[in-house]
């Protein structure tokens, strides 16, 4: 069992940074909320999330992209546990994008990003194991909005790095979306797969599958039965339904609603081993907010 859970967090921390990675070449400007209760406590987690990036127009077909993103997440930990929690109560990660997108042919663009990343309690000085680097490159054949094609697709096939995951190479990210007819779509892969239903362009209901949670360094250990842990996790798979209103091509309000099917809130060590299980009872989910896109 611990060698699934240690493959399964493995790949939760890899298209986490694929979904991170994702956003923030297409989207330009974006506000969320989400919030996890846990069941049968007063404990529950929230997160804030902001992030901008500023397009800069290198040629005819190429950009330069410049950014930010960042997320305030808050554990509000209530029960009884064998350490002090008001350390955990505030986590901060803050990502610096530098990303650059050109079209190599009529069908294909190129895009690649470096991010580095703070991620950290934030209660002392930042030292070298607040700060992470993820990045990647990724080759999309994107026909949309292509007039002959008789069903609009995009594929995108990229490469992955994340210091996070503790595997020293880069790792493959494919995604698959297709426009079935003016009502039905579906997007295959990670982090999010779904089927969206257009009541018109303006209105679009979906269910999905997807995946969320974050990682930070606590910058504080914790002694828990003769173990140390210097990192807290969290990794979620959540399925429900979703609502997204298009104002217009480019801003849209989007609201999603579930329940967690795996939840594992955790405390590691240096290594990553697990040192503390602070929840994986699965529970109720919200998210929602704004985004400005491509």
């Amino acid at each position: 069992m611990q060698k699934h859970f240690k493959f399964f967090l493995f790949v939760f921390v890899l298209i986490s940074t694929v979904n991170t990675a994702n956003a923030q070449l297409t989207d330009l400007a974006r506000v969320e909320y989400s919030y996890i209760p846990k069941n049968n406590s007063e404990d529950s987690f929230d997160r804030f999330r902001f992030l901008l990036n500023y397009p800069i127009k290198m040629s005819e077909d190429a950009y330069l992209l410049i950014g930010g993103e960042y997320s305030r997440i808050t554990l509000n930990l209530e029960d009884s546990y064998p350490f002090p929690t008001s350390n955990l109560r505030r986590l901060h990660i803050l990502d610096f994008n530098l990303g650059y997108t050109f079209k190599m042919s009529e069908n294909w663009r190129f895009g690649a990003k470096i991010t580095p990343r703070l991620a950290s309690t934030l209660r002392h000085k930042i030292s070298g194991d607040d700060i992470f680097l993820n990045g990647g490159v990724y080759a999309i054949n994107d026909r949309t909005k292509d007039k002959t094609a008789s069903k609009p697709y995009r594929l995108v096939l990229g490469l992955t790095y994340n210091t996070t995951t503790g595997i020293p190479l880069p790792l493959p990210f494919v995604s698959y979306f297709r426009r079935v007819n003016e009502k039905w779509s579906y997007n295959l892969g990670v982090p999010k797969t779904n089927v969206k239903y257009y009541i018109n362009e303006n209105n679009i209901i979906q269910t999905f599958v997807g995946i969320d949670g974050y990682f930070a360094n606590t910058q504080e250990r914790f002694s828990i039965d003769g173990k140390e842990a210097d990192s807290v996790s969290l990794s979620l798979i959540l399925a429900g339904i979703g609502y997204e209103y298009c104002f217009t091509d480019h801003l849209v309000w989007y609201a999603y609603t579930g329940y967690t099917l795996s939840m594992s809130n955790r405390l590691r060590d240096e290594n990553r081993e697990d040192v503390f299980k602070l929840d994986n009872v699965n529970t109720f989910y919200l998210r929602t907010g704004f985004k400005f896109k491509i």
